[in-house]
């Protein structure tokens, strides 16, 4: 009934021509939404990468002149070419919030939930197009916003990209406590508006508008991820807008929130009962569920590449949403995990120990079933297979340390040093790459009607996955040898000069691997307009986005919506000529239906 509703609302649509401004800037098209988020993504990424090969240059040969940061980043960051160490912390800060929210979030999220919920549900767009249009300009503005913070005279926001107060609620702390630090969180602010609306858009046109015959338990994995995704973000996200306002106040009304008991060069501020530890608190409660919001839609997206490359069903359909729905429910319970050392009673930490290691039972039967559903497969090593193995791998070698880090008495020792470094960026940041890399080269053609370049792919994947592991394995040994993160330059400690050719060798990885994306750069902007068209359905795929024209229009289908028959992963099916079933080809009589 809602699908046919949603259908007359669209009919005028067809009718009159799209200007330049309608279709490609205040589109309501889902799909050209998508494509808007995507190459909004990007661009922030090359941000946040070249940002940080600038401090591994800094961490590599400390004290150094290089031109480049000169050229790069001014007088005022580096004079004489050498970078300033209140503006290394900066660089550090806007690293991490771009890529953490700007493109594993919002590039990761807003690109393929709004590409693939309304093509694999069978909808003809998002329940509010309006609404999906906004929701992309407000993360357009945050973006400008966090991107020009980077100009201001006294630099960007310098308390680490968790913003803990004191630093961040007293304006005249440090330099990167003024301007800086309120544009970051009204950027923030407006993020989290964009991202609250993208996401219940998202479980309302997954609830509402599902053809004819998609049940629940016939949605692709990709489409329970994003799912599940959109409601741990409506549940978390609201809980850091409510910590970024209350900074606010405290910098700018009076207010004592936070902050308590304060000297400042002697002179003692009027902070009184407020406490920093309470914007851990709220900070993480939406922090460790992130994690899960960027991780989460890039396992989704793997199922669904693994599945079909693999020409075999997923192993253990049921499992795999269950699990999902057992991460977004711990991920929840766990936030106390990155809290050890702030004082907290000992009980408290060992109940989060209990819950964060109760995380890895989920977590390790996806492990599983990605491993089960590749074994004795006819395996098509595309570059978006190989992304979603090495996404596998990744997952893996960084959960491994998730395990060491989620034991309060093992985490204390390696607290706030380069161990913490590496395993986040594995677990989280490079998988969740991966994950993205993978459904771009996957779903490109969907997007842009062409192909990317095979071989070019291939470059891409093998450089990358080797620089990752050069950059992110070596960390968890500096680590172990009690390396703190955050420090600019490490050469007033006499204790870490042998660790200093580590740190030459990881940026060593780490230029190569930034360099060699300009490979991926290169194919994706040059396929977009010269790539080999593409087939309607160049992997053969089963789900019901591969049924809709090669020539988007608005409303997918031209004519009625493809109604669907079973689940999406029937590959290799015994009974039929060609080894894969779309979902909507009808059951044939005495045809089992599969779903485990």
């Amino acid at each position: 009934m809602s699908a046919e509703v949603h259908d007359h609302g669209h009919e005028h649509e067809h009718h009159h021509k799209d200007t330049f401004i309608t279709k490609y800037i205040f589109s309501i098209d889902h799909k050209m939404i998508a494509k808007q988020y995507l190459i909004t993504g990007i661009i922030m990424g090359v941000i946040g990468v070249a940002i940080s090969l600038l401090f591994r240059l800094q961490l590599a040969w400390p004290e150094q002149s290089f031109k480049i940061f000169s050229i790069v980043l001014g007088d005022s960051y580096a004079p004489d070419g050498v970078m300033a160490n209140d503006r290394y912390l900066a660089l550090v800060t806007i690293h991490g919030t771009i890529m953490v929210f700007f493109v594993l979030t919002a590039a990761l999220s807003g690109t393929f939930s709004n590409l693939l919920i309304p093509l694999q549900i069978g909808a003809r767009d998002m329940a509010s197009g309006f609404m999906n249009m906004l929701s992309y300009w407000m993360f357009f503005l945050s973006s400008i916003i966090m991107v020009s913070s980077l100009f201001v005279e006294s630099g960007p926001a310098s308390a680490g990209w968790t913003i803990y107060p004191p630093l961040s609620a007293l304006p005249q702390a440090i330099p990167g406590s003024g301007m800086g630090m309120t544009l970051w969180l009204v950027s923030m602010a407006i993020f989290i508006a964009s991202s609250l609306m993208g996401s219940l858009n998202y479980i309302v046109t997954v609830i509402n508008l599902r053809t004819k015959g998609m049940s629940m338990t016939r949605l692709p994995l990709t489409i329970w991820a994003f799912f599940v995704t959109a409601i741990i973000g409506v549940i978390s996200f609201p809980v850091l807008l409510s910590a970024a306002l209350l900074l606010i106040f405290d910098r700018s009304f009076g207010t004592s929130f936070f902050l308590s008991d304060i000297y400042i060069a002697g002179e003692v501020l009027h902070y009184q009962g407020g406490s920093p530890v309470l914007f851990e608190h709220l900070f993480w409660f939406l922090g460790h569920p992130e994690v899960y919001i960027i991780l989460l839609p890039a396992l989704g997206i793997t199922s669904e590449v693994i599945a079909t490359n693999s020409r075999k069903p997923i192993f253990g359909y049921r499992a795999m949403i269950m699990s999902i729905i057992a991460i977004a429910f711990l991920s929840t319970i766990v936030w106390g995990h990155h809290m050890f050392i702030s004082g907290m009673n000992p009980f408290l930490g060992s109940v989060f120990t209990f819950t964060t290691l109760l995380i890895a039972i989920p977590s390790a039967v996806k492990a599983f079933n990605y491993i089960t559903t590749l074994w004795k497969g006819n395996l098509q090593l595309n570059p978006a297979m190989l992304f979603s193995i090495g996404l596998v791998s990744t997952f893996i070698t960084g959960g491994l340390t998730g395990i060491i880090l989620g034991d309060s008495t093992l985490d204390i020792n390696v607290h706030d040093t380069y161990f913490v470094v590496a395993h986040f960026h594995l677990v989280m940041g490079i998988s969740a790459l991966y994950g993205m890399f993978a459904g771009i080269y996957h779903w490109f053609p969907k997007m842009f009607g062409r192909m990317l370049n095979k071989n070019l792919g291939y470059v891409h994947f093998w450089v990358t996955a080797v620089c990752a592991y050069g950059v992110f394995f070596p960390m968890h040994f500096i680590g172990l040898a009690g390396l703190p993160r955050r420090y600019y330059t490490n050469t007033n400690f006499p204790l870490f000069d042998d660790l200093q050719n580590v740190n030459v060798l990881i940026t060593v990885f780490a230029l190569i691997g930034g360099a060699f994306q300009l490979v991926f750069l290169y194919n994706f902007f040059s396929s977009i307009f010269y790539g080999k068209k593409t087939v309607q359905n160049p992997w053969k795929s089963n789900t019901l986005e591969w049924t809709a024209p090669i020539e988007h229009i608005h409303g997918n289908w031209p004519g009625e919506i493809p109604e669907v028959h079973r689940w999406p992963y029937d590959y290799s099916k015994p009974g039929h000529d060609v080894d894969f079933v779309p979902q909507n080809v009808p059951m044939k009589e005495g045809e089992e239906v599969l779903h485990h």
